[in-house]
């Protein structure tokens, strides 16, 4: 199992064992979170930004140029980062924090 924690826009941290080769959006929904997640993976949208911490960010695989032309319509960009539908989950990445921008909405949950 891989664990992954997550700190809601609230400041709230949420723990959450999820299998090794999940997806962090599928892990991150299912947890709750209001990651929406509109282009399914796609990466044609960016409402599963994410932003990792330092720890962590070295620690995952460099964005294609793709996720990083999305990053730059997310709204509170910041260095560390991500779209969670391009972080597949390792045993080497147990323990990862990633935090949920408070600009992050679910509109399909409300």
């Amino acid at each position: 199992m891989v664990e992954v924690n997550f700190i809601t826009h609230d400041g709230e941290k949420v723990r959450v064992d999820a299998e090794a080769g999940a997806n962090l959006l599928t892990v991150a929904q299912a947890a709750g979170m209001s990651l929406e997640g509109t282009c399914e993976g796609q990466m044609a949208c960016s409402t599963c930004h994410v932003i990792v911490t330092d720890e962590w960010f070295d620690k995952l695989n460099s964005a294609a140029p793709e996720e990083e032309d999305m990053l730059d319509l997310a709204a509170g960009v910041q260095r560390t980062s991500r779209l969670s539908c391009q972080i597949d989950l390792t045993d080497g990445l147990s323990g990862i924090e990633v935090s949920v921008p408070p600009e992050s909405r679910d509109m399909q949950i409300g």
